[in-house]
């Protein structure tokens, strides 16, 4: 089929994308394949008058087709409502819609069923958008309406109907709600008549829809119509860990697909002996820790009298612990639980790494920041004696490491420092000697007023040296 309803004025659909020829029946939730479309009726019957139709969301309703109208998958109806009428999308005709009545309803009457009028046309279709453009904004609206009235309660969908003269509020909430003075300002408000449906966690997300864990749309808003009752013991018997953030779906509540498997999780844990059974070995006692129902294992623990701290997991299969089971019962122990053990194989992967970035400890020692040592004072002194001990032959490093070998390089050291210091001092006082005899000249060369003017310079102590002139004593004035 086309999507008549949603495809826009270029003819592209605005919801799925698929150009036009959807293969569920449409864009909206709850679709039906009709599997039955193809059979031709015998002879001389006439088609199913009741037609089912499909509204906001997963709202369905089966009508009656008095008229004989021909319609088909997807076309827009009017139909009656209280007060007015409503505009719906036919779901399901012909003999699955036979199928569907006595699926989902019980002591269904035709003759109580409301009519088709007629097929919705041009005006009535751009009335009816008119109407759903605007339940946004009236969502919101009411929310702050029942926020200033301190309500507890929360509106997820607001629906309007086909001619507009209705809008049903749907909300959820723990208790029951005091909600006639918000009836009141919702209808002076909209101008319209109002009607309050109260509906669980799980209907609303039915209603809203959205994306699971498991990367799908919800299945409550795709297929899903019944809401069973779904409890934990549903998830211990398919060894789930008992997390409430995973095993909790879009609605807070434990997932439906919970109950999908479990039937044949059931039928598999009939062959596996009871998990509360210890396990009684000669070295130790063996708990149960775990059941793996696919590759039909189940794994002990085993506390050794001796070493109790030396427990490992061991994989055993069913008849396995049948068997130490039976012997226990006749008082008998097995020697080891590992004797009993299952060999599994650890294949390896078969790819090949191309990057060489094997280890995954490779860069634990690159961020590691250097320490920087202080410098001390006598760092200069270990310095030279360091480069001393570098100089050395390798061949004379065993005996320098003697005592007596350490005392004399220290001498060595000392005595070469020594030097050093008193070639320093001889060179300075030779400067100064020299800067001196200048200043003697100079002075000679000047007038008798000027020796009376006393030198900036520091004085210097009289050298001892063989013919020099010791430096005369300053003026007093």
């Amino acid at each position: 089929m086309s999507c008549r309803n949603c495809s826009s004025e270029s003819g592209v659909p605005n919801g799925c994308k698929s150009n036009g020829s959807c293969g569920t029946g449409g864009c909206n939730k709850l679709e039906v394949f009709d599997w039955l479309a193809d059979v031709e009726l015998p002879n001389g019957q006439s088609t199913y008058d009741i037609i089912e139709v499909r509204f906001k969301s997963s709202r369905k309703g089966f009508f009656h087709n008095l008229k004989g109208i021909p319609l088909q998958v997807g076309d827009a109806v009017i139909v009656e409502a209280s007060p007015g009428y409503d505009i719906g999308i036919v779901s399901v005709v012909g003999e699955l819609a036979r199928i569907q009545v006595r699926k989902k309803t019980s002591n269904f009457k035709a003759h109580e069923a409301r009519k088709i009028q007629r097929k919705a046309n041009s005006e009535d279709l751009e009335k009816w958008r008119k109407y759903k453009d605007l339940e946004q904004k009236t969502m919101y609206k009411s929310r702050e309406l029942a926020s200033e009235l301190a309500l507890e309660m929360k509106i997820s969908d607001v629906e309007y109907q086909g001619d507009g003269n209705k809008a049903t509020f749907y909300y959820t909430a723990d208790d029951r709600v005091d909600f006639r003075q918000l009836i009141r300002d919702l209808a002076t408000e909209f101008k319209v008549r109002i009607e309050m449906k109260q509906i669980g966690v799980r209907q609303e997300a039915s209603r809203l829809g959205g994306i699971g864990s498991c990367g799908r749309e919800l299945c409550c808003s795709t297929w899903l119509t019944d809401f069973r009752s779904v409890s934990t013991a549903s998830a211990r018997y398919q060894q789930l860990s008992l997390n409430p953030q995973k095993l909790a779906g879009q609605c807070g509540k434990l997932k439906c697909c919970l109950n999908f498997e479990l039937d044949s999780y059931l039928d598999a844990l009939k062959a596996f002996p009871s998990a509360d059974v210890k396990l009684k070995t000669k070295k130790g006692i063996a708990y149960h820790v775990k059941t793996d129902v696919f590759k039909r294992q189940m794994w002990y623990i085993q506390e050794e009298k001796d070493n109790p701290v030396s427990g490992g997991f061991i994989p055993l299969t069913p008849e396995r612990v049948k068997e130490i089971i039976e012997l226990n019962k006749q008082n008998k122990k097995p020697e080891d639980l590992k004797d009993y053990m299952v060999d599994i194989d650890i294949e390896e992967p078969d790819y090949t790494n191309v990057v060489g970035q094997d280890s995954l400890n490779r860069f634990e020692h690159v961020f590691k920041r250097k320490k920087k040592k202080k410098k001390k004072k006598g760092n200069s002194q270990n310095q030279q004696k360091t480069e001393a001990k570098d100089q050395q032959p390798k061949s004379n490093k065993q005996g320098n490491n003697s005592p007596k070998n350490r005392k004399k390089n220290n001498n060595n050291n000392n005595r070469q420092q020594n030097k050093k210091q008193q070639g320093n001092q001889k060179k300075t006082q030779a400067k100064n000697q020299n800067g001196g005899n200048q200043n003697k000249k100079k002075s000679s060369g000047k007038q008798g007023g000027n020796q009376g003017k006393q030198n900036n310079s520091r004085p210097r102590k009289p050298k001892n040296t063989k013919g020099g002139s010791q430096p005369k004593p300053k003026n007093k004035e």
